[in-house]
């Protein structure tokens, strides 16, 4: 079996890009990828279309050779942009051998060690920074069957807060937990922005509260700073969806900085690659939560990455909060029932996409150019204020 054609179509959303990868083989089977690309839309689009001969005549099959060509085979590193393209690739030819196989892919990789997998809700903050606004939507969240949600209280702070804007950021926390109760998971989003000595303050001031995780306290490159945070608070310290190469996990891993890891199936080369470095990660006592912040493509596939795990923990999903009408590029969409996804069904990833739907939504090219949007993580006050998008 050879590859002999392949595509890329980018949805567009106010705040993110979707792309999508559609790859055809001598014997009849489409596989699909997709990912969420951070400023790169344009760029690794490009990419995959220099790399074709990496791609077309190969036997999809050939995992571990496509990493090889990804990575080894062209002169110099492989860096944000190639090992996003990679996962694109890399997906599309899971979901061929799956359907070549009639089997689901978690059924090629391990099997499954669970028959539902955890979720956690993004994106469900949209609301302006104040106490009862963050508890009015988390109880919506609640309301909608999960029993975990993600958010970042802390406005635009960087390194060091005002002894006000720590206050107001713990009573966002404080009400929060008022509003869901004892039995809720809240893990709390830093986007990596303080300095160590404030996100030990931060972390003492909350652990009360009994985050499930405080997520990228410090810069995540800096794992001295990460490992002092972890050495000093009770509450786990997760990070590692800013990590793309086995090789920053190693570092990561060694130094004890964090309890939870976070590779994107997006970014890491794919899901065999994530497989590894979770497999790593188990040997050090270390859990796994998956970052995702795509559609139907992305979640699906990391759903099937998560139900292989021994040390899986859970998944991140936006969709059922923001940007809702990503669930209409494929189907079945995986939904959250009771806290929880169904593991998917049919052979490969089991989505069909709709190439219409997708097609009708994409971004308007500027100079010729695929435009980012999206937000500052640092200034949240933006994205608290986008309530109806």
């Amino acid at each position: 079996m050879k590859i002999t054609e392949y595509q890329t179509f980018v949805v567009a959303t106010p705040w993110r890009n979707l792309t999508y990868f559609v790859m055809r083989t001598d014997a009849g089977h489409v596989g699909v990828g997709e990912a969420r690309v951070v400023g790169k839309t344009h760029t690794v689009v490009e990419y995959l279309r220099d790399v074709r001969r990496h791609i077309v005549g190969h036997d999809p099959c050939d995992i571990e050779d496509l990493y090889r060509r990804f990575t080894l085979v062209d002169f110099g590193s492989a860096g944000e942009v190639a090992m996003t393209g990679l996962a694109l690739v890399e997906m599309a030819c899971w979901d061929v051998i799956g359907k070549a196989a009639n089997l689901p892919v978690y059924q090629l990789i391990g099997g499954k060690v669970r028959d539902r997998v955890p979720a956690y809700a993004n994106g469900w903050y949209t609301v302006e920074r104040e106490p009862e606004q963050f508890a009015a939507a988390a109880s919506r969240v609640v309301d909608a069957g999960y029993q975990a949600m993600k958010f970042d209280p802390f406005g635009a702070g960087d390194l060091e807060l005002t002894i006000a804007e720590r206050q107001r950021s713990v009573d966002l926390i404080a009400a929060v937990r008022e509003a869901v109760g004892p039995n809720v998971d809240l893990f709390i989003e830093m986007h990596g922005r303080f300095a160590p000595h404030e996100a030990v303050r931060i972390a003492r001031a909350i652990e009360r509260y009994e985050p499930g995780w405080i997520e990228e306290p410090c810069r995540p490159e800096d794992l001295g700073a990460l490992a002092h945070v972890a050495s000093h608070t009770s509450i786990p310290v997760a990070t590692g969806e800013r990590l793309y190469r086995a090789t920053q996990f190693r570092d990561l891993f060694e130094t004890r900085a964090a309890h939870i890891i976070q590779p994107d199936i997006n970014q890491c080369g794919g899901l065999l690659e994530v497989k590894k470095i979770a497999s790593t990660a188990e040997s050090y006592s270390v859990m796994v939560a998956p970052h995702n912040v795509g559609g139907i493509v992305s979640t699906t596939a990391a759903l099937h990455l998560v139900a292989s795990l021994r040390n899986g923990k859970v998944l991140e999903h936006f969709n059922d909060f923001v940007d809702r009408d990503v669930q209409q590029c494929g189907s079945p969409y995986p939904a959250v029932v009771d806290g929880h996804f169904e593991l998917p069904g049919g052979p490969g990833w089991g989505v069909e996409l709709d190439l219409d739907f997708i097609q009708s939504h994409g971004p308007k090219l500027q100079n010729g150019v695929i435009p980012d949007p999206g937000l500052d993580m640092f200034n949240n006050e933006s994205w608290n204020k986008r309530a109806g998008d």
